[in-house]
């Protein structure tokens, strides 16, 4: 039986954190960011864990 590939677009966006939670970039950073306030920035900063069914898809998706 062949090997299970990790997929590829997902290994780009999403990475496991040491404990195997799954970790992503929030939306709406990737330009015009003057344009958006203060506030709005803050709640769009940094990283998010996936939950849910979400989080399982993408353990399939990353598997090993």
């Amino acid at each position: 039986m062949p090997k299970m590939k990790t997929h590829k677009g997902a290994a780009k966006r999403f990475k496991r954190t040491g404990t195997g939670k799954i970790r992503h970039d929030k939306a709406w950073r990737g330009h015009n960011r003057h344009k958006k306030s203060t506030t709005r920035w803050r709640r769009v900063k940094g990283k998010s864990n996936l939950a849910g069914g979400d989080a399982k898809r993408m353990r399939r998706l990353l598997h090993p």
